[in-house]
C-alpha cells in the first residue's frame, strides 16, 4: 500500500479524531495554539484511494537564528502503529519533515508496553527490594510493542532515555496511571476505591467541602494554588498566560475539550484541577491544593467529582497522567503515586518518546544543549 503524506486543515485532522475513541489533547488542531513558543502543522496520511488514513499534529521549534526546526509530535502521530509496514508511515514523514528544514524529529508512539495492577504497585512500594516499577514483574506484556520498538530501532529511530524519575520533566510521560472505565457502572468504579479514599471523600462530603466547575474567570483562583503547589512539590510553575490560552484554544474546538473544577469550603479555594477530553478519553491534567485544612481532603473530593463527570460523558479511560518510577521513600514524588494508586486503576508503561536525527551535528548540539539546562 502506497501512502501519501501532505498537510491538511484544521477541520479535516479533527474530523478525523472524531472517528478515533482515543487520540491525545496534545494530538489534536487547538494543541499547536497553546503551544506559542512552537509553529504547527497538521499532517495526514492518504492512501491509493485518496482516503484520510492518519494525522499528525507536528510542532516545529526554530533554532536561534538559523532556519532549522525541531520537529516534535508529543503522543504522536495518530497512525496504525500494528502496521506491519511501519516504514510506509513514517518514511514519507521524516522526508516531508526534512524538507521543512527540520534537523531532528521527536515522536510519542501511543502504544502501551506493560501495565501493573494497582495491587502489584501497592506491593512493589511496600518491597524495601524494589527500587524502580520497571524493575516489578508486569501483571500483563504487550507483545507488539516490543515488535514496534525493535522496528523502530532498525529503521535509525533512537529511543530516548527511559525517564519518569520526574513526571514533571521535559517531554510527555513514560509511566502513566489511568483508572479503566468501559463497560463499568459507577457503582463498581466507586468500590474500586481504597478504604481510605472512600473514607476521604466522606470526609470532604461531611466537612461540607463543595466540589463546581469554573470558567475562564477562574482560572487565578487555580493559578494562586497551583504555584504553591510547585513550590512545594518542586517543580517550575507554567504562567498563568499558558493557562488562559490553553483553556480559549481548546474551548474554541470543543466547549467540553477543556474543564476546570474547583473544591471550596468555607468560600476558600483549597483545590482546583484541569480535565481534558479527546473522545473517550479523559485526563486529570492540571493540579493544584494549597495546604490549609487539608483535613477537609478536597484532592479526593474534587477527583471523584472529576472522575464522576468524566463517567457521565462516556469515557473508556480516566488518565490520571504522570507518575515516578522511583519508589523509593526518599523520592519526594512517591506521595503522589500512592495517591493515584488509591484509585484501583493500574499503572501503564508507554513505548517513550523516539528521536530521528536528520542533521547529526544540529542533533547532537541540541543534546549537549538540553543536557546543561
Amino acid at each position: 500500500m502506497i501512502l501519501c503524506l501532505k498537510t491538511i486543515n484544521r477541520d479535516e485532522h479533527l474530523a478525523f479524531v472524531r472517528t478515533r475513541a482515543s487520540v491525545s489533547h496534545m494530538q489534536v488542531p487547538s494543541w499547536g495554539d497553546v503551544k506559542a513558543d512552537w509553529r504547527s502543522e497538521s499532517l495526514g496520511w492518504f492512501d491509493e484511494g485518496g482516503r484520510l488514513v492518519g494525522v499528525g499534529l507536528v510542532l516545529l521549534r526554530p533554532l536561534p537564528k538559523l532556519k532549522r526546526y525541531l520537529a516534535y509530535l508529543p503522543e504522536g502521530p495518530v497512525i496504525d502503529w500494528s502496521a506491519p509496514d511501519l516504514e510506509r508511515w513514517l518514511e514519507p514523514m521524516l522526508a516531508y519533515l526534512k524538507g521543512r528544514g527540520a534537523f531532528s524529529v521527536r515522536m510519542g508512539p501511543p502504544v502501551v508496553a506493560r501495565r501493573w495492577s494497582a495491587a502489584t504497585v501497592k506491593a512493589a512500594i511496600a518491597d524495601a527490594q524494589a527500587r524502580r516499577l520497571r524493575e516489578v514483574e508486569a501483571t500483563a506484556h504487550e507483545p507488539r510493542a516490543f515488535d514496534i520498538a525493535d522496528r523502530l530501532r532498525q529503521m535509525g529511530w533512537q529511543q530516548t532515555e527511559a525517564g519518569g524519575e520526574d513526571v514533571f520533566a521535559v517531554g510527555q510521560p513514560r509511566y502513566v496511571f489511568q483508572v479503566p472505565f468501559a463497560g463499568r457502572p459507577l457503582q463498581d468504579i466507586r468500590r474500586s476505591l481504597n478504604q481510605q479514599w472512600r473514607r476521604n471523600i466522606k470526609k470532604a462530603d461531611k466537612a461540607g467541602v463543595k466540589v463546581v466547575q469554573g470558567g475562564y474567570d477562574d482560572l487565578p483562583a487555580f493559578y494562586e494554588i497551583y504555584v504553591e503547589t510547585a513550590e512545594r512539590d518542586r517543580f517550575t510553575p507554567r504562567p498563568l498566560a499558558y493557562f488562559q490560552r490553553m483553556w480559549t484554544a481548546l474551548t474554541a474546538e470543543d466547549p467540553d475539550r477543556m474543564r476546570l473544577y474547583l473544591a471550596r469550603h468555607q468560600n476558600e479555594v483549597l483545590a482546583a484541577a484541569t480535565m481534558l477530553t479527546v473522545g473517550e478519553h479523559v485526563w486529570y491534567s492540571y493540579g493544584a491544593s494549597t495546604s490549609r485544612n487539608r483535613e477537609a481532603q478536597p484532592n479526593n473530593a474534587i477527583q471523584w467529582r472529576m472522575m464522576s463527570d468524566a463517567h457521565s460523558l462516556g469515557a473508556g479511560v480516566y488518565d490520571l497522567r504522570g507518575i515516578t518510577d522511583t519508589l523509593e521513600e526518599s523520592n519526594h514524588l512517591l506521595g503522589l503515586l500512592r495517591f493515584k494508586v488509591g484509585t484501583g486503576g493500574e499503572a501503564i508503561e508507554y513505548l517513550g518518546e523516539w528521536n530521528y536525527p536528520l542533521s547529526k551535528t544540529l542533533h547532537k548540539a541540541l543534546g549537549f544543549y538540553l543536557s546543561r539546562r
